[in-house]
């Protein structure tokens, strides 16, 4: 089984768009993004990292881009197709940019919307409508998706599958199988203390969290939520 750290990113730096109510705390100061790929990329094995940004915030080409460049890494960008090319997010030329720099497009759907709540024919336009446009930019098959808020249940899942996706992140935390279909990842926040990065990229987990962790995925995967 290979076995990663999966780490999420939203946005770096200055916003440059409205927020939405709680989004602030996602946000990293480049410096704090800098320090965290300086790490990463000293690690023993920096690919056991699996590093992941949602949204598509403009940030992800004008500063994480060149930066994974700097330090040798990729990444997968989950973008949310009907925020493409407004103001503060990427448009068609910056996801071409960093496709073409060796990272990998993946869907966030096309709206900022918890997946569990809509209906059937809502989630499907919502997984299907936001792969086709992505692989109509990426002119390449679109297979993984990056759910909104880590919020998901089993009918979720089955709509996730039924679209065509190989693998879809969640927030669960932890380590994640890189070859199974649900791959468990933390969002970084700009308030984490030091000692909460440390745990972070050493996968340290208490033992009854860890339980925890494991028996709510269970959960969500063969039940709706309440």
């Amino acid at each position: 089984m290979n076995r990663a750290i999966g780490l999420n990113f939203h946005g770096i730096g200055t916003p440059t768009r409205a927020l939405e109510p709680g989004e602030a705390p996602y946000w990293l100061s480049t410096g704090q993004f800098t320090r965290l790929l300086d790490r990463i990329a000293a690690a023993p094995k920096p690919h056991d990292y699996v590093l992941t940004f949602d949204d598509g915030n403009i940030s992800d080409h004008d500063i994480a881009l060149p930066a994974l460049a700097a330090h040798g890494l990729r990444a997968r960008f989950f973008i949310l197709t009907n925020r493409i090319g407004l103001p503060g997010s990427l448009d068609t030329d910056h996801l071409q940019a960093l496709q073409a720099a060796g990272m990998t497009i993946g869907s966030h759907g096309t709206n900022h919307v918890a997946w569990p709540e809509l209906d059937d024919a809502a989630l499907s336009a919502e997984l299907a409508g936001s792969r086709m446009k992505l692989e109509d930019i990426c002119n390449q098959p679109v297979t993984e998706a990056g759910i909104p808020f880590g919020h998901y249940d089993a009918r979720v899942l089955r709509a996730l599958r039924g679209a065509g996706y190989a693998a879809a992140f969640s927030s669960d935390g932890g380590t994640m199988d890189c070859e199974a279909f649900l791959r468990p990842r933390t969002s970084l926040r700009s308030d984490m203390t030091p000692a909460q990065i440390t745990s972070l990229l050493t996968a340290h987990t208490a033992p009854l969290r860890r339980l925890r962790r494991t028996l709510g995925m269970a959960k969500r995967r063969w039940l709706p939520l309440a």
